[in-house]
């Protein structure tokens, strides 16, 4: 049932990124909302429900912020989402419209969770498997999974917070449009005449080869497949990127990358013909999930 307290945590994590992806870095208060399986069994919901909304709760404790309430209804699936609200001052936030021609785009998490957990629930679907079953083993597909979880339930307070430092000028979080759905809806809010260039994508291992494999049904490497508690997708001033991820790797252990530019244009965002492919981590070690 691990997967259920997960759930909880990624659902809260996912919430909270709205926040940060404006450079908030602190909550005031959260609300969850539940939707309660009619399918379970009462036993299965005695025990799945608490995890979930235990799951919930330790997620917002990690952001130092409180679930005071909240509205739990029946629902046909087994639903979890919520509310995130702050007061502050207008210096403690980042409207996401100041990107600047010579700007370079960073991503926080790589992409391909989505892929990843498809794979994983195929390991014992053996038609879906017979797919994909040449071109990745169960192991790595075990191992892309962990890292899929380990990368939603990850906050994205530690980007909003230096998103101040180094003078960011607008961020998105990446979430279910894909990394060019969302790229696409930030330049579109932009007061500069600018576009968004991404040459780069930085994916989970062996997820570009698995979305390739079944057909590119997640069109990943087109920018839309979609990404649960993504990372954040950072403007930043050109000298400010390097810098930015150099600091986000050493206080988190987890590397940023910088996968675009911006240019002058009509407040349009694109992927390059042959984006390359930066595989996460690049080398698999004995022990060590990323």
């Amino acid at each position: 049932m691990y997967g259920s307290f997960s759930a909880g945590k990624i659902a809260c994590a996912n919430v909270l990124s709205d926040l940060y992806s404006e450079g908030v870095t602190e909550c005031d208060n959260m609300l969850m909302l539940l939707g309660v399986s009619t399918k379970m069994t009462e036993k299965e919901r005695d025990v799945v429900i608490p995890l979930m909304m235990r799951g919930f709760r330790d997620c917002a404790l990690e952001a130092g912020c409180d679930v005071t309430g909240g509205q739990t209804v029946l629902n046909p699936w087994c639903t979890i989402g919520g509310v995130a609200t702050t007061v502050c001052q207008p210096n403690e936030f980042i409207l996401p419209e100041s990107a600047e021609v010579g700007d370079v785009l960073v991503l926080t998490k790589p992409l391909g969770t989505q892929v990843a957990v498809n794979a994983h629930q195929w390991l014992d679907q053996p038609e879906r498997w017979e797919k994909i079953k040449h071109s990745v083993t169960e192991e790595l597909v075990l191992k892309g999974y962990e890292r899929a979880m380990d990368s939603m339930v990850r906050l994205n307070r530690t980007a909003a917070m230096l998103m101040h430092k180094y003078n960011a000028h607008g961020a998105t979080d990446v979430t279910g449009f894909g990394v060019l759905g969302h790229a696409a809806n930030l330049a579109k809010n932009q007061k500069a005449e600018v576009s968004f260039v991404i040459h780069n994508l930085p994916v989970i291992a062996k997820m570009a080869s698995i979305a390739k494999a079944c057909g590119n049904i997640f069109k990943l490497l087109q920018g839309y497949s979609a990404e649960t508690s993504g990372g954040l997708l950072i403007c930043l001033p050109r000298d400010s990127a390097a810098p930015f991820c150099k600091e986000i790797e050493k206080l988190e252990g987890r590397a940023a990358w910088i996968v675009g530019i911006v240019e002058k244009g009509d407040r349009t965002a694109r992927i390059i013909e042959r984006p390359r492919v930066i595989e996460i981590p690049a080398i698999e070690k004995e022990g060590q999930l990323w």
